[in-house]
């Protein structure tokens, strides 16, 4: 919800030009930090055995993230279009960040973190 939350501040700082985009772009960022910091300690247990290999595995979290990203900006994105509402832009965003964590699990599990469970 760090994601929605700084959409959110994002939108009370800035609303002009192309501002669902900006908000987005600084919520996923945000996103991103925090749910790896957490998904390394508290899901897969993942000890890094340096910095060097804690800003690989980070990289690779991140590129695994795109696939993820594109299925929650896109239901964030269509359900704005749809319904022109700010509640049915962040319930497209809930649910799209639902399935899209879901989906990350797997590719985490899979190609990041595949020797720690």
């Amino acid at each position: 919800m760090i994601n929605l939350l700084t959409q959110s501040i994002s939108f009370y700082i800035y609303e002009g030009f192309l501002s669902l985009y900006v908000a987005m772009f600084f919520g996923t960022l945000s996103g991103l930090v925090v749910k790896y910091i957490l998904d390394k300690k508290y899901i897969f247990y993942h000890k890094p055995k340096s910095k060097v290999d804690d800003g690989k595995k980070f990289l690779l979290y991140s590129f695994m993230g795109v696939f993820t990203t594109i299925i929650f900006w896109g239901f964030e994105i269509g359900f704005d279009y749809i319904f022109e509402s700010e509640s049915a832009k962040y319930l497209g965003a809930t649910i799209g960040l639902a399935i899209g964590y879901i989906v990350k699990y797997f590719l985490d599990k899979k190609f990041v973190f595949k020797n720690n469970l």
